[in-house]
């Protein structure tokens, strides 16, 4: 079996080389479908890191995706803006535009219904607003779409990897 994987706000990475490392210590196969990043360097440290194959597709903005057009895939990875919901940003939420792109990972959701996805973000989104955004993204997940949920706070320094 193939597994086939999305990888929205792919920066120049992180996710794709975590899950081909895993894929290789299990002997899996494993095929990336496309990815979506709006930065440009982040988009060509992410070519440059991983060759495309020429079935992969290169999205771009999430906000433009034709998910009618998306392959089938079984796994997405998100790793969606940070800014609204850190303590070092303004803390803006879903009011700050940046905030609003989970709801692109909703659509991706429910039209795609992948087996499994990975959402990643700050802290800070357990706790904004009092913990009411993080509540009404697992309603969301778990009410309307129906997936189990499982959250995991980590910590990179505990991995060895840094972060800015």
């Amino acid at each position: 079996m193939v597994i086939k994987y999305i990888d929205l706000f792919s920066g120049i990475g992180g996710f794709r080389y975590s899950f081909l490392k895993a894929c290789k210590e299990h002997k899996k196969k494993s095929i990336c479908v496309g990815f979506s990043e709006i930065d440009s360097h982040a988009i060509n440290t992410y070519k440059a890191n991983f060759p495309q194959d020429k079935n992969e597709l290169e999205f771009g903005d999430i906000t433009k995706i034709k998910i009618k057009e998306l392959p089938d895939f079984d796994f997405l990875f998100a790793g969606f803006p940070c800014q609204p919901f850190s303590l070092m940003g303004d803390r803006g939420g879903f009011a700050d535009t940046r905030g609003t792109l989970f709801f692109y990972i909703e659509k991706i959701l429910s039209k795609k219904r992948p087996a499994f996805f990975l959402l990643e973000n700050v802290r800070g989104l357990l706790t904004h607003g009092n913990g009411e955004t993080y509540k009404q993204i697992l309603k969301i997940l778990e009410k309307k779409l129906g997936y189990s949920i499982i959250t995991l706070m980590l910590n990179s320094a505990d991995y060895g990897t840094p972060q800015v």
